[in-house]
């Protein structure tokens, strides 16, 4: 079963617009999050929602999903009870975020997942906020949610793809990637790796210091 949490797809223009993944993207200071949630009860029971949410009234999206969660809105029996089922029940829920959490967002979500195991959430990105400088709270965020069991992916022409399909009034109109897409997904795919597995990469600058190069 496949149940559509909001009926307003996003609008061609306004999904190109927030989730291009440019190196200097001003003025895209909304955040906007496109989800998937797969709710399992045993083996031969699987129903999905997806929508879209973004930044309101001042709070940031990640937190008003939790807020939705926290409200049984989009999974019913994710504390045990509410739903006849709950026993068993488990969710998974995937984004797809135009920026990447910061990192009060990261703190929350972490500490949120540590109370809900039957939950699993993974991440795609298509950008990275502010994680320019290597000591900022937001990178640390990002380790964070990582040591929390968050599977964090830079997104590619697939994702783009998919969420063409899947969250955009496309009109049978095909995706049409823009002129970086891969270029960029490439190097922010680099940093999110730098950021997640910084030992590694101190490997291999010194590899290639060495090296010469």
């Amino acid at each position: 079963m496949i149940n559509k949490f909001d009926s307003v797809l996003l609008a061609q223009k306004k999904f190109i617009y927030h989730y291009k993944n440019m190196r200097w993207a001003k003025g895209r200071h909304e955040t906007y999050l496109c989800f998937v949630v797969k709710r399992r009860v045993g083996p031969n029971s699987l129903s999905f929602d997806f929508g879209h949410l973004r930044n309101r009234s001042g709070c940031h999206v990640e937190l008003l999903f939790l807020r939705l969660l926290e409200a049984g809105a989009l999974c019913p029996g994710l504390w045990g009870y509410g739903a006849p089922d709950s026993v068993g029940l488990c969710y998974s829920v995937t984004w797809f975020c135009s920026w990447s959490p910061c990192s009060d967002c990261s703190y929350r979500l972490a500490q949120f997942l540590s109370q809900t195991p039957n939950l699993r959430l993974r991440i795609y990105v298509s950008r990275l906020y502010f994680c320019d400088p290597e000591d900022s709270s937001a990178r640390e965020g990002l380790r964070m949610l990582q040591r929390a069991g968050v599977q964090i992916t830079v997104m590619n022409y697939e994702d783009y793809f998919y969420c063409w399909q899947t969250f955009v009034a496309c009109r049978q109109r095909v995706f049409k990637a823009w002129d970086g897409l891969h270029q960029n997904s490439v190097q922010l795919a680099r940093k999110l790796n730098d950021i997640l597995q910084p030992g590694e990469a101190e490997d291999w600058r010194d590899a290639f210091e060495l090296l010469g190069l």
